[in-house]
């Protein structure tokens, strides 16, 4: 659990530091998830790998994949004593995900100079982990001359490149995971609700086995299931945009004029839980009531996902 000595919550009327917190929930689904590990000569060319791994990569709704950086690491963090980073990424299927992790590390971290990519999910501890091809099928960018290796019962390719050679773990793998996991700020100014959101998204940063794949962690397009044009399987959250005020059925108050949402993806319940916990207990410390009027959670009556982070059980 997480100790925030300067958050005090009023159990009454379930408000931190004067930011109010609606009874509601956050509702996720199933997701399968995938974390691998890129090392590099140096933390620059690390993160440029995965950084460039994790592009384009927010929402299934049309990307396919909800991917980011999930922490830095330090050379004894890795396989091979290199500086690193950690990735997580997760999909609707055990096919998409494999297929645009592979697609995505031959074009974005074989291609990034010094790199090498290796499995993050230890198998024996999951009860569902599955293995998919990873350095088994871009081995065969080596045109033949690539080498495999066996070490301490773990298959890795050789791929020579024009840097020296690409190493890559045979398999990668992959486990059930979360995603959708939300929740909103609502505040008077931009500025106050963007500063909010920024420090609840450093305080998810710090947590284990979770990312928010949106743009710096945030997204202003909230979205709801379906829309009027038959075409689109989402459409805007017009219950939280301030300008549909007074013509749809709102849920802001005439103090609500910005509303930003966090989007938590994690291996499991308690992973984003806890990120969710940390992260609106950093947003209400900064604030102070200041511009931040309310946190809230977006869900379908518990019809889409069976994940359900109810805010008051959370905090309270």
């Amino acid at each position: 659990m997480i100790d925030h000595p300067t958050s005090q919550v009023n159990e009454d009327s379930l408000r931190i530091n004067q930011v109010r917190i609606a009874p509601t929930f956050a509702e996720a689904f199933d997701m399968k998830a995938t974390r691998i590990v890129i090392t590099a000569a140096d933390p620059y060319w690390a993160l440029q790998a995965g950084q460039a791994i994790s592009g384009f990569g927010t929402s299934v709704i049309d990307c396919k994949i909800e991917i980011d950086i999930e922490s830095i690491l330090s050379p004894e963090e890795t396989p091979d004593g290199r500086p690193g980073v950690a990735i997580l990424a997760f999909a609707m299927s055990g096919g998409d995900l494999e297929k645009q992790i592979v697609k995505r590390a031959g074009q974005c971290v074989l291609t990034c100079p010094s790199s090498a990519l290796f499995n993050g999910i230890v198998a024996s501890e999951h009860d569902d982990a599955k293995t998919f091809a990873l350095g088994k099928t871009l081995r065969f960018f080596g045109d033949g001359n690539q080498i495999s290796k066996l070490t301490k019962g773990t298959r890795y390719w050789r791929i020579p490149v024009m840097d020296g050679e690409f190493i890559c773990q045979h398999d990668g793998a992959r486990v059930g995971g979360i995603g959708g996991g939300n929740f909103l700020l609502l505040g008077s100014d931009f500025a106050a609700v963007s500063a909010a959101s920024r420090a609840a998204v450093d305080a998810i940063a710090m947590m284990p086995d979770v990312i928010t794949p949106f743009p710096g962690g945030v997204v202003r397009s909230g979205s709801k299931v379906g829309s009027k044009y038959p075409a689109l399987i989402a459409s805007t959250n017009d219950a939280y945009c301030p300008t549909l005020r007074g013509i749809v059925d709102s849920e802001l108050s005439q103090q609500d004029n910005v509303v930003l949402e966090i989007v938590l993806d994690g291996l499991s319940f308690d992973a984003i839980a806890a990120a969710t916990k940390a992260g609106i207990h950093a947003a209400c410390d900064l604030a102070g009531g200041k511009g931040l009027n309310a946190i809230s959670a977006g869900n379908y009556g518990g019809k889409l996902g069976r994940h359900h982070f109810h805010l008051h059980q959370l905090l309270a």
